[in-house]
């Protein structure tokens, strides 16, 4: 089954001018990224939460910077310097070259927060960061000033996860900063970032001529489905074929091309497809 849809995958990369990518966690699992998947998966990657029992919608939660900064920037800072260090697995530059064969190029609808489609090369124009994106902070006092994080760097503690002093304070007016990223329950958010990439998306979807988009969705589960529901509205609107690459949720409206696989099997297996005997990245 699996072969029969990389083939077909293949079939509508082939014909499409614009290419449409959705991401969600599953999309880093092959760069070495942890998905959260489930509380043990979460005290896994953060042994010192178990303890607390906090899972992680109780750790991604604004509350935190108000009653314990420290606790809540050595959950983002560690993950800022996770994030800062992995490389993108070969899945993103793959994804790249067939959009460079593309009259229309590629844009990228994720809900991953880490700055991966960035770091593989893909135009900050093109992207939209549904949640937000750790690599942007945003002020918690007056002056609301929303800023790039790359000044900083937090200093975490490797047993307790907590972080040590000083934390990131607003250049402007010194007071505490937080991730620009939307967490549980959080009216705080900033959305002015992602609300700019989201009429760039409209934009760019509107010079798509009906019927010669390819959505290719990499790893988006149905737990928080901002990126399904999305690529499932694109393809739906008559503008193109989605495939969806999930190795657990692999399900498809009709049409749809279902690929039970990781992102980065299945976007070789389809490159193999594309270009028999390529050498692959």
């Amino acid at each position: 089954m699996s072969q029969d849809g990389l083939r077909r995958a293949a079939h509508v990369l082939r014909s499409a001018e614009a290419l449409l990518i959705g991401a969600g966690a599953g999309m880093g699992v092959d760069s070495g990224l942890p998905d959260f998947r489930g509380s043990e998966g979460f005290w896994r990657a953060y042994p010192a939460y178990a303890k607390l029992g906090l899972d992680f919608a109780g750790m991604a939660n604004p509350q935190w910077f108000q009653r314990d900064p420290a606790l809540a920037w050595g959950f983002y800072g560690h993950r800022l310097g996770l994030y800062r260090a992995t490389q993108p697995h070969p899945g993103f530059a793959l994804l790249r070259s067939w959009a460079e064969r593309m009259p229309r190029g590629a844009f990228v609808f994720t809900s991953n927060v880490d700055g991966q489609f960035q770091k593989a090369g893909f135009s900050e124009d093109r992207i939209l960061e549904v949640h937000g994106s750790i690599h942007s902070v945003q002020c918690l006092g007056r002056c609301g000033e929303l800023a790039s994080a790359s000044p900083f760097t937090v200093d975490v503690d490797p047993e307790s996860f907590r972080a040590r002093p000083p934390l990131p304070s607003c250049p402007v007016c010194g007071a505490l900063l937080r991730p620009n990223i939307l967490m549980f329950g959080d009216g705080g958010w900033d959305s002015s970032r992602t609300e700019l990439q989201e009429q760039r998306l409209v934009a760019w979807l509107e010079t798509v001529t009906p019927g010669t988009l390819a959505v290719v969705e990499c790893g988006a589960g149905t737990a928080i489905p901002s990126v399904r529901r999305f690529c499932e509205q694109a393809a739906a609107a008559g503008r193109g074929t989605l495939i969806r690459i999930n190795v657990r949720e692999p399900q498809v409206p009709p049409q749809g091309i279902g690929l039970p696989m990781t992102a980065l099997a299945a976007l070789r297996g389809i490159a193999e497809e594309l270009d028999p005997g390529r050498q692959l990245l």
